[in-house]
């Protein structure tokens, strides 16, 4: 850790802090929304439902309950990849973007754990399946390992997760742009 500090600041070194600037305002503003609405919908969204999708398909060689775990833990293990990927690459800005992508899974999940008692949300099933057909993920999960008692303890565990990575996301996003104004 401590070797990264030096290397982040050396990579700063004539890198434009303004053209980064609205990304970290940008997470700002989705952290806020997030803080005041709990099914706040980011325009991440989007992306996190095609990758929780894909997770399904990704993981469904390995039986019925990896493939139903797959999408949401495909949806926490891609932006981990992306940071993993950006880290190796010293993109040390694209990977404070990558916690901030990772919290909105995290945001997103925890409103799909929160759920699974209640059954309240309107699931989708891209693959054309008909209504009863639909499976809640987190009602299957939580059943089968006898655990939906715990839906809410889980559910405000991945959003205390999601508010740590945001912070990391903001907090490291803020001290690289301040490094990258110190060195122009």
């Amino acid at each position: 850790m401590s070797a990264l500090i030096p290397s982040a600041r050396e990579w700063c070194k004539g890198r434009s802090w303004l053209v980064r600037l609205p990304v970290v305002l940008f997470f700002i503003y989705i952290f806020l929304r997030y803080s005041g609405n709990a099914s706040y919908q980011s325009v991440f969204d989007g992306v996190n439902y095609g990758v929780h999708e894909f997770g399904h398909v990704l993981f469904s060689p390995f039986g019925q309950a990896m493939n139903i775990a797959g999408g949401s833990a495909f949806e926490i293990l891609a932006p981990v990849i992306v940071m993993l990927g950006f880290l190796k690459q010293g993109d040390y800005f694209a990977v404070s973007f990558a916690f901030g992508w990772l919290s909105t899974a995290l945001f997103h999940i925890a409103v799909y754990v929160a759920d699974a008692r209640s059954l309240q949300l309107e699931l989708v099933a891209p693959w054309g399946f008909g209504e009863e057909d639909i499976i809640h993920d987190w009602n299957y999960l939580l059943s089968h390992f006898n655990m939906l008692q715990y839906d809410g303890t889980l559910a405000l565990a991945l959003r205390c997760a999601a508010v740590l990575s945001m912070l990391v996301c903001i907090t490291g996003g803020s001290w690289l742009l301040f490094q990258m104004m110190r060195r122009e």
